[in-house]
């Protein structure tokens, strides 16, 4: 197992005189921002001329310049925007902004493993990669708590760049739960095949298939949601807080009999050859080849496939039901 690092192994006085530019305020962007500003680290945000985080940024009392100039001020320039726009962001408002020793960082390694983002080499270049939303990563620094990070050191330039990226992870709370060392290659592989294969495409496509079956079969739209979707979450905690054995202990004998009894009649060895297949085509490239073909051509496929899977009846019974659930609206 790869080493683990904790509060002790990390030193937040290696980010002392440098600036830290955050570029992007979505939901990684605010969050990374605004721990590492609590934890006494000089930030700017980078965001382009009429932006509509602007306003917001400065309102949290954050520094806001254009990418351009966030970067030529700064020593550490974060790069949070989304995967398909860092390639030419990079190009324009970032490379011609960058001197001998400063530091690009990551937070997922797409762009990198996959060469559409190719530094100069004579930059540091690591990662660190919260594994939770961002929401998540400011909410458990406020508590005082952290979410995991995984980090991965790409170029080491000036000798000292795992240091810089564990100061980087205790400045926004990584180090108190555990900050993991990976390479961008696992780091992306295992990213891209975990929501393909599971966390996205696996579970959603698992539930409107069990939505399916019962509502085929005749019973109510309402009772097939609330067993084959509505539930899941009330699984996954459990999963979540003590892993299968918790789940299968806080579950009924009956439940976990047809666990037993079932589970590889559902994920069968034909399934497990295709997860196979998805890992191979994200390890040979052609998953990046065909997402970056279709962020060229304004993503026809994708916008099909959005706007079908909203039209699903099991969406439409859900949003119905949610309604009724006064405890969601607060979250939404």
């Amino acid at each position: 197992m790869s080493k683990m690092y904790y509060e002790q192994d990390c030193n937040l006085d290696y980010l002392k005189g440098k600036k830290v530019a955050i570029i992007g305020y979505g939901s990684q962007g605010h969050a990374h921002a605004l721990n590492l500003k609590e934890s006494g680290v000089d930030v700017v945000i980078g965001l382009y001329k009429g932006s509509k985080s602007w306003s917001i940024a400065e309102e949290a009392g954050l520094k806001v310049a254009t990418t351009s100039e966030a970067t030529k001020e700064s020593d550490v320039i974060m790069i949070l925007v989304n995967d398909e726009k860092q390639p030419s962001l990079f190009k324009e408002d970032i490379l011609p902004n960058l001197t001998k020793g400063k530091s690009i960082v990551f937070a997922h390694g797409f762009n990198i493993l996959y060469s559409q983002v190719v530094p100069p080499t004579d930059v540091n270049v690591f990662m660190i990669a919260p594994k939770g939303p961002g929401h998540i990563v400011r909410r458990m620094y406020q508590e005082g708590k952290g979410v995991p990070c995984l980090v991965a050191i790409h170029q080491d330039v000036t000798g000292d760049t795992k240091e810089i990226a564990l100061a980087y992870a205790a400045g926004i709370g990584g180090s108190r739960a555990g900050v993991l060392e990976t390479t961008f290659k696992e780091e992306t592989e295992t990213d891209l095949f975990g929501e393909q294969a599971v966390l996205c495409g696996g579970v959603t496509e698992l539930m409107k298939a069990g939505f399916d079956t019962l509502v085929e079969a005749g019973y109510q739209p309402e009772s097939a949601y609330f067993e084959c979707v509505n539930e899941m979450k009330l699984i996954i905690d459990l999963i979540a807080e003590g892993g299968f054995e918790k789940m299968r202990y806080s579950i009924s004998d009956t439940a976990e009999y047809g666990d037993y009894r079932i589970g590889r009649r559902i994920v069968t060895e034909d399934t497990r050859k295709e997860m196979k297949k998805v890992l191979e085509e994200i390890q040979n490239g052609t998953f990046a080849k065909e997402w970056l073909s279709e962020n060229n051509v304004n993503r026809p496929y994708f916008n099909s496939m959005r706007r079908i899977e909203s039209d699903h009846l099991v969406e439409k019974v859900g949003k119905k039901l949610r309604s009724m659930m006064p405890w969601l609206k607060a979250k939404n």
